[in-house]
């Protein structure tokens, strides 16, 4: 029988790999009681996690978001991947890269002497792209702030360097509907109020006021994709003139996606936490491998074409593990 300590970190596990749980489902899980299950999740709560639990025939238990951050609990996979993906942390936003270098020695302290000598072992050099050397880096309030009144639908306001009315001591007023990365650049497109018409500001060169605007009611954009809006401001250098192009929503951050992404490749954040992605290819199995290749849980938004690619790319690689 497994001891309260080891049954509790056990069901601590099983909380985080999915939303929801039934009681029995995890009773089962456990090889416990029901009543055990409740008195366990009690015991969770007092250490600090916040574990929701619904009344009635189809009631369970899900992990809610709290106030703080409590200990984390990962698997030998997750510790490991995490440990590649802060050495290789490059998000040209300002305080991030030095956070995730704190974070990696954090997490080097705690792990397993077995598992630090495999992460150890993975010692990855991030090489700068050509293209993204000379990156502007972004304030992290700033862009907190931006992607803020994205989700709440708010008028933003605020000084834009290099522009017109910045010289006249003018703020700028814009609707703002998405934050999106193009080129290794994050940008506000949103609705200008001065200009009655779209464009796209560089966050690098916004500096927000406070408090925000009102909040307004959606605009449609002048093309529906906000991708096929933004390539086409960058008409010059864009990239979607290769064979296949497609998007797909993924459980990243975009914060986390922008480095991955590339040049040819846009990121915008969605209010979920999740990535909307659109990337091209020269072709359609390349573009599903480019999906895959973030490790995360993603969902194809479209063309067909790239949802039979992604069938193919997992018959390929359950046919190599076989």
């Amino acid at each position: 029988m497994s001891t309260p300590s080891s049954r509790l970190l056990s069901l601590l596990s099983l909380l985080q790999t999915r939303r929801d749980w039934p009681g029995d489902v995890l009773a089962d899980r456990l090889g416990v009681s029901p009543r055990t299950v409740r008195r366990d999740v009690d015991r969770l709560r007092e250490l600090g996690y916040p574990v929701h639990a619904a009344k009635g025939p189809d009631g369970g238990y899900r992990l809610e978001p709290g106030t703080h951050m409590p200990p984390l609990l990962l698997d030998d996979e997750q510790a490991v991947a995490l440990v590649v993906a802060l050495q290789t942390a490059s998000t040209g936003v300002d305080g991030v890269d030095e956070a995730a270098v704190r974070a990696l020695s954090t997490l080097r302290q705690v792990m397993p002497a077995r598992l630090r000598s495999a992460a150890e072992a993975l010692q990855v050099t991030a090489v700068t792209r050509a293209s993204t050397r000379d990156r502007p880096s972004v304030d992290a309030e700033t862009l907190m702030a931006v992607g803020g009144a994205v989700r709440a639908r708010e008028v933003l306001r605020f000084d834009y360097a290099g522009g017109t009315a910045s010289a006249l001591g003018l703020p700028r007023r814009a609707e703002a509907h998405h934050l999106v990365t193009w080129g290794g650049r994050w940008y506000l497109v949103g609705y200008d109020l001065e200009r009655d018409d779209w464009r796209t500001f560089r966050v690098d060169r916004m500096t927000p006021k406070t408090p925000s605007g009102p909040r307004y009611a959606p605009r449609d954009l002048p093309n529906a994709d906000v991708a096929e809006f933004v390539a086409e401001r960058f008409r010059s250098i864009s990239p979607w003139e290769s064979s296949a192009r497609g998007e797909a929503l993924i459980d990243r951050p975009a914060e986390e996606m922008v480095r991955w992404a590339g040049r040819d490749g846009l990121v915008e954040a969605l209010p979920d936490g999740r990535s909307r992605v659109v990337l091209s290819s020269w072709s359609w199995d390349g573009l599903a491998a480019q999906m895959a290749m973030f490790g995360a849980p993603l969902q194809v938004v479209g063309p067909p074409e790239l949802a039979d690619a992604m069938r193919r790319l997992a018959a390929r690689v359950t046919a190599a593990v076989a």
